[in-house]
């Protein structure tokens, strides 16, 4: 590792962590359940689990994929839900029976989710029964065996979880109607499983943990590969790198982000896990009074999320309010922290917001601020352990200080590579374990990194990437579009949101109509806000049409 950054890492700091301290997750997970087996774990919905309890219903979820559905070592489960107690759950639960994990967003339409089940080839599922709809749509047409149904409160109770469960169907109307034949309850599981044994699986550090998609520059969702070794590698590095913050069995954070993304995946539902500290899961974070409702519950040490989310929470009546004394970290990722978010944040809160910088490809943690940094400084911070970034030109040539390029990195929390993609997966990674981000960086003289551009097309809405192809696919589709290009502009809301440019072939096209149809197709953040209609797209020399013309002239307007 370059010595250059070394002087930025806070005291007590390691330049190295051992990525095979541990063999897999499960190991790690069993640990905090021998040392914190009292401890709350994870709250949802004003219901606590110790780590005990967890442990057991992760047993009995694992026996009966185990033993009744006949999953064996390296199947694949999907999980398809928000934030809710299953969640965890269901995880270790299928660690422990030696199967890899699948997430994926509950939001995802028809046509997303049979490509996700298809290219990872899923041999099971847990979905929320909210989703059960949008499965029934494909589930002729992908691997699936087996299908377990979750409700919302399937965990908090039986009067409670009734209530919830009732006030989801028949009050709020949010489960559209679907019939999915031999879908077994998860609470049935559960039960079943409690009569089961489950046999111990080994796992090594090799083995798969996570199929976490992701896209690029062919708008194809892609498997990212990540081990056992990557995840633990991860984890070793943010517990090495706050490690003089945390107070090991005492720590509690705020879990907004969905799990089902590899931020919160990693920084809280695993990271959290290791040092005994109570993930308050919060379901539906955009119902911001609920929200700061929850928060008032907890004098919470660790908040993560992305910038629109913090911005929410500032302009949330009795946010300011809330008890920050015990506040040590707040985490922005996922996105860029716009400086007045992060300013106004530490005047509420009296604590700084800290910026750092991951991919799903790297598990995901690259760079963070230092713990000793006060303020907002608009960097990404340095690497973390075991960790080396370079800048590289077109050519992949390393740049001096100062110059800006490509972001690459190297280190243990590195993909193994895309599934069943080796073209893919050698644009991005290259034989001496580099992968090229396509991030456009700049490094200063004392490590600290800035992201500059995106070297990619890729629009960042909410934290969450979208990708041009995709949005183009299906605005193309319509029979009346002739040509069609997607960027992203700014967004106060949202970072940025999608617009579409439109060649019309027949000309009684609308906007609303093409909105519609995208409606259809994707998911609600990817849908684009704004239509413009042209005569024509700005080409290349050989017909490409040129996105980057397009978004120079969207910002000169702005």
């Amino acid at each position: 590792m370059d010595k250059i950054w070394l002087d930025a890492y806070p005291e007590g700091v390691t330049e190295f962590i051992d990525a095979d301290a541990y063999s897999s997750v499960v190991d790690i997970f069993e640990e905090s359940v021998n040392k914190y087996a009292d401890h709350p774990a994870f709250y949802n919905m004003g219901v606590t689990l110790t780590y005990q309890q967890m442990d057991q219903l992760a047993c009995q979820f694992a026996a009966y994929l185990q033993q009744e559905l006949g999953l064996q070592y390296g199947d694949r489960i999907a999980i398809m839900m928000p934030n809710l107690l299953q969640y965890p759950i269901a995880i270790f639960g299928a660690f422990k029976a030696g199967l890899t994990v699948i997430n994926v967003n509950p939001l995802y339409t028809a046509r997303e989710l049979k490509h996700q089940l298809v290219d990872s080839n899923a041999d099971a599922i847990i979905i929320v029964e909210n989703f059960a709809h949008t499965l029934e749509q494909v589930i002729k047409e992908v691997p699936l065996k087996h299908v377990i149904l979750t409700k919302m409160g399937d965990m908090l109770g039986l009067l409670k979880g009734g209530i919830v469960n009732f006030a989801v169907k028949h009050v709020k109307k949010l489960i559209p109607k679907f019939t999915l034949p031999g879908a077994v309850p998860f609470k049935q599981v559960l039960k079943i499983g409690q009569q089961l044994t489950l046999e111990r699986v080994q796992l090594n550090n090799t083995d798969i943990a996570f199929l976490q998609y992701t896209g690029g520059t062919t708008g194809v969702a892609k498997g990212a590969v990540l081990t056992h070794r990557n995840m633990v590698a991860n984890l070793m590095q943010a517990h090495n790198w706050f490690k003089q913050i945390f107070e090991e069995g005492a720590e509690i954070v705020i879990t907004a982000l969905p799990m089902y993304h590899i931020f919160s995946l990693t920084a809280n539902c695993m990271l959290f896990c290791k040092i005994g500290g109570l993930n308050v899961l919060i379901t539906n974070p955009r119902d911001m009074p609920g929200f700061v409702k929850e928060l008032s519950k907890f004098k919470f040490t660790v908040i993560t999320g992305v910038n629109t989310l913090f911005n929410g929470l500032l302009n949330t009546p009795g946010f300011e309010k809330l008890d920050f004394s015990r506040l040590s970290l707040t985490l922005g990722g996922g996105m860029a922290v716009q400086e007045a978010v992060a300013r106004r944040w530490q005047r509420v809160t009296h604590r700084p917001l800290s910026e750092a910088y991951g991919l799903t490809e790297t598990s995901p943690a690259v760079c963070l601020n230092p713990i000793t940094i006060s303020e907002y400084n608009g960097t990404i911070g340095v690497p973390i352990g075991s960790t080396e970034v370079t800048i590289r030109d077109a050519d992949g040539k390393e740049l001096p200080t100062g110059e800006s390029g490509e972001l690459w990195v190297r280190g243990p929390q590195v993909m193994r590579g895309y599934l069943d993609r080796p073209e893919e997966t050698a644009k991005v990674l290259n034989d001496e374990g580099w992968f090229a981000t396509g991030d456009i960086a700049i490094m200063n003289e004392k490590g600290f990194c800035k992201i500059v551009d995106r070297k990619k097309d890729m629009i960042l809405v909410s934290g969450f990437n979208v990708y041009p192809n995709e949005i183009e696919d299906v605005v193309a589709d319509n029979k009346k579009v002739l040509e069609v290009a997607a960027v992203g502009i700014p967004s106060e809301s949202s970072g940025e949101v999608v617009k579409i440019f439109v060649v019309k072939k027949d000309q009684s096209l609308t906007e609303e109509e093409l909105i519609a149809h995208c409606r259809q197709n994707l998911t609600g953040y990817k849908v684009p806000k704004v239509v413009e209609f042209r005569d024509e797209l700005p080409k290349s020399n050989v017909g490409k049409i040129l996105r980057r013309e397009l978004r120079d002239e969207t910002k000169k307007s702005v």
